[in-house]
């Protein structure tokens, strides 16, 4: 049995890769480390939480005692590492805590990993791997044409996205000089359920059905991939089995759209679902984010070569599956949109 310590799994994406590969193999075991900040949700892993397979440890992954302990007490296989600060507006404000957590968090889990894995100098346990779950943002911001591949030169201009690239550079390092093995995979902008509502989708659909104004940045033409996240899990599925180590792989949806697209693809769908007093009246542009990258655009032609992945959901589809969730599980919505939530988003959008 394969033990799999999955860092950050009550997150968006940690927690369905959880539930994805609990409802796929039968015949693996999965450690959720997660520090239970803002965005982290054990109500997404109510599915699981009795499964003999699955077990869940609250810890901070910066905490080096607590990580080496984890890692002396059970036989990890392979690290998963979706653990990270991931919100561009919150690293505006407060930068420092991502450099605590993306970079210094990861850099601790290297460690203890290459210390629990090692059998001799620069040689490891056989099967054993490392995956760092990284973003497209690394690479900085597209004109109107061109993608992203895996040798786009590295150009963030966010603090986030500084902290995932430094982050990212530290696994590389790690290979090249100890010779860990690992893996990168960098993405394009994920949706579906289970996503905290800071971000564009669930942020939009929260607001239209409670008839709040939808804050959309600048002109809103701001170009993002948009991927759905279960097929996102399925690629990290296969890199961790069968990536190469050592290699990077983009995971990417072709599914590019503006983020005014989207807003109005969401008002569209609750008008005629659910409440058609809704409308584009509720849209209010407000001041562009600092630094706001014009476009994101990927080229998962690597991935598809090597492994065989391949998006299987439309962006037609996969956002009107997410609005559905949303809306038959507006219960969850409430419960984390309560508290710190709401100061916070007074804070970022109230006065603007």
């Amino acid at each position: 049995m394969k033990t799999y310590l999955v860092t950050g799994g009550a997150g968006f994406i940690g927690s369905n890769f959880i539930l994805y590969m609990l409802r796929r193999y039968p015949n693996v075991k999965i450690i959720n480390l997660d520090k239970l900040t803002y965005a982290g949700n054990l109500e997404n892993l109510t599915e699981v939480e009795h499964n003999p397979n699955y077990s869940f440890v609250q810890a901070d992954i910066c905490d080096k005692a607590a990580v080496e302990a984890l890692f002396a007490r059970e036989e990890i296989d392979y690290v998963v590492n979706f653990a990270a600060e991931s919100h561009v507006d919150r690293s505006i404000s407060d930068p420092e805590i991502f450099v605590k957590t993306n970079v210094l968090g990861t850099v601790t889990l290297l460690n203890a990993a290459r210390k629990a894995w090692a059998v001799d100098d620069d040689a490891y346990k056989e099967g054993c791997k490392f995956l760092q779950v990284s973003t497209d943002e690394v690479y900085g911001s597209l004109g109107e044409t061109g993608f992203f591949t895996e040798t786009t030169p590295l150009d963030p201009h966010s603090p986030y996205s500084s902290s995932k690239a430094s982050a990212d550079l530290f696994v590389k390092a790690y290979a090249d000089t100890f010779k860990l093995p690992v893996n990168i995979t960098r993405c394009s902008n994920n949706y579906g359920p289970y996503q905290f509502p800071e971000k564009l989708i669930p942020l939009m659909i929260n607001n239209t059905l409670q008839h709040r104004e939808l804050p959309v940045y600048g002109d809103g033409m701001q170009v993002r991939d948009w991927l759905y996240v279960e097929d996102h899990c399925k690629a990290i599925d296969m890199v961790v089995r069968s990536g190469v180590p050592g290699q990077v792989y983009n995971v990417g949806g072709h599914n590019e759209r503006p983020n005014i697209v989207i807003v109005n693809t969401i008002l569209d769908y609750v008008k005629e679902h659910v409440d058609s007093t809704v409308g584009a009246q509720l849209i209010k542009h407000v001041e562009d984010r600092k630094g706001h990258d014009r476009r994101y655009g990927i080229d998962p032609q690597k991935i598809k070569d090597a492994l065989g992945w391949y998006p299987e959901t439309t962006f037609e589809v996969g956002i009107q599956k997410t609005i559905a969730w949303y809306l038959e599980h507006q219960d969850w919505m409430k419960n984390v949109t309560s508290g710190a939530y709401q100061s916070y988003y007074q804070k970022m959008y109230g006065n603007k």
